[in-house]
């Protein structure tokens, strides 16, 4: 009996998490993120279902860059969805390398939204040397871009990890569940991940579903403002 039961769990289990992703109807604002894992996007297709942006992946520590990055960036660019692209960070890599990688490839326009530092695996560091790392790399980036990046992670490792750093910048959480993430410290999250068995004409296979907490008015006021133009009194 024992043995059927736990075997009853696994199959219970197996099955649960081959579930599509359904999207959620109690927010305004949804949106995708991809990496050449999605392959050729129809960004076209894309752009005409209940998507108001898409986050992609631009960068790997300190020299990786995706492939089909350059692709993805100028499409969604062309067909008008706003656009955020993301960077994989690596503790044990120099945040100013990675910084730097992130920079070389990734050109923002006004309107687009924040870049974003994906931070979930620790990579055997310390939690002190992972948090001034994270923090180089932030301070780097919002100086180049003049904007507050975006810090997506996970909801064990942002309250095991990250509470109570870094409550400046917007967070972009991951929880694959139909409850709101509760993040430690009593912190809002900005963007949730809710999903990532997402089914969307224009994409064969899975892609991750997320929602913005706003309006749409307000993921306005989050994307990259123009820049400030300064005259000059004769």
């Amino acid at each position: 009996m024992r043995y059927f039961t736990v075997t009853v769990a696994l199959l219970l289990c197996i099955y649960s998490c081959g579930f599509e992703t359904v999207q959620m109807r109690d927010f305004e604002v949804h949106g995708i993120d991809v990496s050449h894992y999605q392959a050729q996007i129809n960004w076209d297709t894309i752009s005409q279902q209940n998507v108001s942006f898409a986050f992609v992946k631009a960068t790997e520590g300190a020299t990786h860059v995706d492939t089909l990055f350059c692709r993805n960036w100028s499409e969604m660019d062309r067909v008008g969805l706003k656009r955020g692209a993301y960077h994989f960070f690596r503790p044990q890599t120099s945040p100013v390398a990675q910084a730097q990688n992130f920079i070389e490839q990734v050109k923002m326009n006004d309107g687009d939204l924040p870049p974003v530092l994906d931070v979930e695996v620790r990579d055997d560091v310390s939690k002190r040397r992972l948090i001034d790392a994270v923090r180089t790399w932030l301070i780097i980036v919002e100086t180049r871009y003049d904007v507050k990046p975006i810090l997506y992670t996970n909801i064990k490792f942002y309250n095991r990890y990250l509470a109570g750093h870094f409550n400046e910048y917007p967070v972009w959480i991951a929880r694959y569940n139909n409850k709101e993430p509760r993040l430690a410290g009593g912190r809002e999250w900005d963007f949730w991940q809710y999903g990532n068995k997402g089914l969307i004409e224009g994409i064969d296979g899975f892609v991750d579903f997320n929602v913005f907490k706003g309006n749409l008015l307000e993921l306005e006021d989050f994307c990259k403002p123009p820049a400030q133009v300064y005259s000059s009194a004769y």
